[in-house]
């Protein structure tokens, strides 16, 4: 895996991890906002997983 695919993933989870505390931060942490940051999560990163990590 390059170094630049390697930036792309980082830089999209600091981008994912600063929506999801914001969503948080401005709606409560609740059962439903748990499960829209974790479904977007599932929704993002698993295919990317899939593409980069699974075929080694």
């Amino acid at each position: 895996m390059s170094t630049s695919k390697v930036i792309g993933i980082v830089i999209l989870a600091i981008i994912w991890i600063w929506l999801v505390w914001l969503l948080l931060s401005a709606g409560g942490i609740n059962l439903k906002n748990i499960l829209i940051a974790a479904m977007t999560g599932i929704i993002i990163f698993v295919p990317l997983y899939k593409k980069y990590f699974g075929k080694e």
